[in-house]
């Protein structure tokens, strides 16, 4: 799964620390997700679409 995480994040320059403890994970669930390690667990996408104030599908999308 593709996503925009690292972009949306870079927009609001954020750091992966920043983004984890808005979405009370660790910084390195954040870089898992971000190099596609790791897919979130759909209330962990819902939550990021929320801190983005966007749709899951405006950060995931399928390969």
């Amino acid at each position: 799964m593709k996503n925009r995480l690292k972009v949306l994040r870079a927009e609001r320059n954020w750091t992966q620390n920043d983004l984890a403890q808005a979405l009370s994970v660790s910084r390195q669930t954040i870089n898992a997700i971000e190099t596609g390690k790791f897919d979130p667990s759909l209330p962990l996408a819902f939550k990021i679409a929320k801190v983005f104030q966007c749709t899951i599908e405006d950060v995931f999308s399928d390969d």
